[in-house]
């Protein structure tokens, strides 16, 4: 337990920042959608949480979770781009790496529509984020499938990463990454309501 709270520790110390919202519209291009999840520790580590839940989780919410998270922020995303108000995004976003993060860490076993909703409410908010920030005038299409590649990427890269936990260790590791979100989101979430 000692190396947990060590780890979490560390961890929260170098923990900066989200950045992936700067408020400022953003250019509509395939490459700045995908360039967006991935520009923001808050967005790439829940993303990453989804996946690894899912694996944790085995069939079929290795693959029902990372597929419902995109679907929903798809949804979310044009709810941000048409303007419809949604608050307490950044707030979202940040529990959403507390909450999961802490799904893996305690490696929780929902029922599977339990999982399934937490998931897709989160990514309404991630959504959200990508949408309202996109530059008017610019090509919605390729940014929202930008984001959503990029999204699918992250998920593909905690199945994998998750997927270590059929062994001792790696379940173990797998826990303590989990535990690494949750104080990653725990920064987060300090920094939205400071």
């Amino acid at each position: 337990m000692r190396r947990y709270l060590t780890t979490a520790t560390i961890l929260v110390v170098m923990a900066t920042n989200a950045t992936a919202h700067t408020g400022a519209g953003i250019p509509g291009s395939f490459a700045s959608g995908f360039e967006h999840p991935i520009s923001g520790w808050d967005h790439i580590v829940a993303m990453i949480a989804v996946g690894l839940w899912g694996a944790q989780l085995g069939a079929p919410a290795i693959w029902l979770l990372p597929i419902t998270f995109p679907l929903m922020m798809a949804l979310g995303g044009f709810a941000g781009l048409v303007g419809v108000p949604l608050p307490g995004v950044e707030i979202a976003i940040a529990a959403s790496a507390v909450v999961l993060g802490l799904a893996v860490a305690s490696e929780a076993r929902p029922a599977l529509w339990v999982a399934m909703v937490t998931v897709g409410v989160f990514a309404i908010f991630h959504g959200y984020a990508h949408g309202a920030e996109l530059e008017r005038g610019t090509d919605p299409l390729a940014y929202s499938l930008g984001f959503v590649i990029a999204t699918g990427l992250l998920h593909a890269l905690g199945i994998l990463i998750g997927e270590l936990h059929r062994w001792r260790l790696g379940e173990r590791a797998v826990q303590l990454l989990g535990a690494a979100v949750a104080v990653a989101g725990a920064s987060f979430f300090y920094s939205a309501v400071a």
